[in-house]
């Protein structure tokens, strides 16, 4: 019996890069779709069914930006994932594919390793059912929702929200790998800090992406909390490449740490959707 093999479909009027693409993905194992217009690439992923689309923003009819609109409104075909490629390379154009949606995006001329590892890391995503978040490896989605059901209404429970603000100004100034960069050394930064000062079986995860949701004794709070404060603010600058870290310290873009904390889930709680309202709204 053989495996499945993912499915790509590519949207991309160039017909050189489409021919590259669709050589490169097959060799990696892949089964490659392409077509060279929005429109046909509207019905294809619609029949199709692909795991992963490579969508060109430029093209001959409507534009990549159409293509993700029409595809997202639909429910066949709302949560493929996308990757952007385009030659676009102003923030608003950036800007809109991530608010469309978009898994990744990538500018022309690019790296077609770096591409690689974006599609494979995407389809992660997805076959792990959302249960681990693809960049740090922490619990997301179900896992963390699992974790705040069974500790909701317990004594002896505290939470503790560690917030990145600013991560799409980030993203947008200095890239993906950058951003995915930092959310690593801040993951192993927090998983550091809690082996000094919490127990094995206290829990870590993603509240969403630039969320960290820990779940910890409340006499261990404070301690965690101002650990975790002073060492991320402290590390926040070397984030920057070192020509832009004058600028960066004083900028409102700045990327910025933001803690809340819960101390008790006795009382007060009817659902975790409400827990989760109520820290994020703490945050500061």
């Amino acid at each position: 019996m053989t495996d499945i093999k993912p499915k790509i479909l590519i949207i991309e009027d160039d017909l050189d890069v489409a021919e590259m693409l669709n050589a490169y993905f097959r060799v990696q194992g892949y089964e490659v779709f392409t077509v060279n217009w929005g429109e046909d690439g509207v019905r294809s992923c619609q029949t199709v069914h692909p795991d992963l689309l490579i969508l060109d923003i430029r093209l001959p009819d409507i534009d990549g930006y159409e293509v993700a609109r029409r595809l997202r409104g639909d429910r066949r075909t709302a949560d493929v994932p996308i990757i952007f490629l385009t030659e676009k390379r102003d923030r608003s154009d950036r800007l809109q594919g991530l608010e469309l949606g978009a898994d990744d995006y990538i500018t022309k001329p690019f790296d077609v390793q770096e591409l690689r590892l974006r599609v494979r890391n995407a389809l992660k995503r997805i076959s792990q059912g959302s249960l681990t978040n693809p960049v740090t490896g922490l619990p997301e989605g179900a896992l963390v929702d699992e974790k705040l059901s069974e500790v909701l209404g317990k004594d002896g429970v505290g939470l503790l929200l560690v917030s990145i603000d600013n991560m799409v100004s980030f993203r947008e100034a200095y890239g993906f790998v950058a951003s995915d960069d930092v959310l690593r050394a801040i993951s192993l930064m927090i998983i550091n800090t809690m082996r000094e000062v919490s127990r094995p079986e206290d829990f870590l995860g993603h509240l969403n992406g630039t969320d960290f949701i820990l779940v910890v004794p409340p006499s261990n709070l404070a301690a965690l909390s101002e650990k975790l404060r002073m060492r991320l603010e402290q590390s926040i600058e070397y984030f920057y490449p070192i020509k832009d870290r004058e600028q960066m310290a004083k900028s409102s873009s700045r990327l910025k740490v933001k803690i809340a904390e819960i101390a008790s889930l006795q009382n007060g709680f009817t659902d975790i959707n409400q827990m989760k309202t109520d820290l994020l709204r703490l945050k500061k």
